[in-house]
């Protein structure tokens, strides 16, 4: 007897088979959807150029201030006459999501695997509202290349050597996000470090010769070392001495400042007379300048006169004498008179 097909049971079964499916399907887009993203709908597309987009694929996602608007569709090359090749990135946004005309496109990690994303931000405060219109280019001025993670990582070999492999992924996170879109600031501070190594290198015959002085001065020193020890010694003598005699050292300096305590007194008490001798001194200079070719007679005169006299006192204890003028005067009572006066006639007594 022949088994009928097509009966309640296997109806059953399809039902329950499709509900499966339907699920499974539903939960499958909802976790790709939580994971990477699915955009559903079309939006606005644009195009930013790379020097550099290595690490980016087509469905890495755009981000504005860290949340997700976009997903980049296509990266190829680009080469215009003339100029080097770059990398040109197309790149949509959800519906209705516009872009400031000073937008600032960058390639950032998104996480240690390699992941990228590309981030928009503004280059300034643009208060003209202007935006960009669908298809338009993003040019090298405002687009950054993502950092290059290998070439940074091989420099810490050393360091990652000694790291357990938790806590090289956790320096390594970490470093990315320090320096991930700070390219040009790298880029700038190894070119002030390349400038400063080529400075020293084009010295490199001063900064030898410098060492060579430096060499020949320590050597001169190590070559006298004993004296230097024995200067050492000595000075350290002197100031144990000094500090031995630091009592009678502060009563010297009270002394001197007694000293000069009575030395000002005494410029004090003498400056009076100090003062009235020095105006005496002027009255009298003032003399001898008025009668100063006198003077100079006189003095010319002088040793002719003590020849003369010493050969008049070489004869006796006495003088011979011939008088010619006499001039007396006579005060009495503060009142003066000049009753003398005598002048001899002789010719030995008149004036040349």
């Amino acid at each position: 007897m022949a088994r009928r097909s097509g009966g309640p049971g296997t109806v059953g079964s399809g039902v329950r088979l499709g509900i499966f499916a339907l699920v499974t399907t539903l939960a499958l887009v909802l976790l790709t959807d939580a994971l990477g993203g699915v955009r559903l709908s079309g939006g606005p597309g644009y195009t930013a150029l790379f020097t550099d987009a290595t690490g980016l694929l087509p469905g890495d996602e755009v981000r504005i201030a860290g949340v997700k608007v976009g997903e980049v569709d296509d990266i190829r090359l680009r080469q215009d006459a003339g100029a080097p090749p770059v990398a040109e990135v197309s790149f949509s946004l959800e519906d209705d999501r516009p872009l400031p005309s000073d937008v600032h496109a960058t390639i950032r990690y998104r996480n240690l695997v390699g992941q990228r994303y590309v981030a928009l931000t503004r280059s300034s405060a643009d208060s003209t509202g202007a935006t960009l219109s669908p298809g338009d280019t993003i040019g090298l001025e405002r687009t950054s290349p993502a950092l290059d993670l290998t070439l940074l990582l091989n420099g810490f070999k050393p360091l990652f050597a000694a790291l357990s492999p938790e806590e090289v992924n956790e320096l390594s996170y970490e470093i990315i996000q320090v320096l991930q879109g700070e390219g040009s600031t790298i880029e700038g501070i190894l070119s002030h470090t390349a400038s400063l190594t080529s400075t020293l290198a084009a010295h490199d015959d001063t900064i030898g010769a410098v060492i060579d002085n430096l060499n020949e001065v320590l050597a001169t020193v190590a070559s006298r070392e004993d004296a230097l020890d024995t200067s050492i010694v000595r000075l350290q003598d002197f100031i144990s001495g000094l500090s031995a005699d630091r009592d009678a050292l502060g009563e010297a300096v009270v002394s001197m400042s007694e000293l000069t305590g009575q030395t000002a007194d005494l410029v004090a008490e003498a400056r009076p007379p100090l003062a009235a001798d020095v105006s005496a001194l002027e009255t009298l200079a003032t003399t001898l300048n008025a009668n100063a070719e006198t003077l100079e007679t006189t003095l010319a005169r002088l040793p002719v006169t003590y020849t003369e006299l010493t050969t008049t006192g070489s004869y006796g204890s006495w003088f011979n004498f011939f008088l010619c003028d006499m001039d007396g005067q006579v005060s009495v009572g503060g009142l003066s008179a000049n009753p003398v006066g005598f002048h001899s006639p002789f010719a030995r007594c008149q004036e040349d």
